[in-house]
């Protein structure tokens, strides 16, 4: 098989990946949202599909009450449940790699013990037509407390497709929105 189907197939897997744990949940009614560069993807997508970045995992933010249903839906739905690095993660089976999971972030709480600010609820979502996405501003506010370069690179794209600007900062509180208005600033 050569590179670029590889890509493809890669890219594949990881948006079948998706749609199976977001319509294990939906059918489960537990309420979730999908976040990360799925997220940034479906955000930036409904501006410039040209400008959509491919990621390689998917993010799901839930309630860490909701874990012991979800565990159950998504085994049902051939999903395997683990932990890596203390992080719950959904397999598609018992030997794939932490790297190609479903990774679960709990609303409510933060990722890091020093992080800036705790990740949202699941309340603040834009229910999509086949999924829940998280809110454009608490997506940016999640890519401001993480401050990755990947993050960066999320929120440079949404500023690049104007689905943010310089009128975004004061959103957020003073440490997020200097680093919002330093990206603003200095996008190169």
């Amino acid at each position: 098989m050569r590179g670029w189907e590889r890509v493809a197939m890669a890219i594949e897997k990881v948006r079948a990946r998706l749609l199976k744990i977001t319509a294990v949940l939906n059918e489960a009614g537990i309420p979730y949202a999908v976040i990360g560069g799925n997220a940034v993807a479906e955000w930036v997508g409904r501006v410039d599909e040209g400008a959509v970045r491919f990621t390689k995992n998917v993010d799901i933010l839930l309630r860490r009450l909701d874990m012991p249903q979800v565990i159950d839906a998504a085994k049902k739905a051939g999903f395997h449940y683990a932990e890596t690095i203390g992080i719950p993660i959904l397999l598609d089976s018992p030997d794939a790699l932490p790297s190609s999971a479903v990774h679960v972030i709990y609303a409510d709480e933060r990722v890091k013990a020093d992080d800036l600010a705790a990740a949202p609820d699941v309340e603040d979502v834009d229910h999509g037509d086949i999924f829940c996405v998280l809110s454009l501003e608490k997506l940016v506010q999640m890519k401001l407390t993480s401050y990755r370069r990947k993050d960066q690179v999320h929120l440079l794209d949404m500023l690049g497709v104007g689905l943010i600007d310089a009128n975004w900062p004061d959103r957020y509180p003073a440490p997020l929105a200097a680093r919002l208005q330093d990206l603003i600033d200095n996008p190169e």
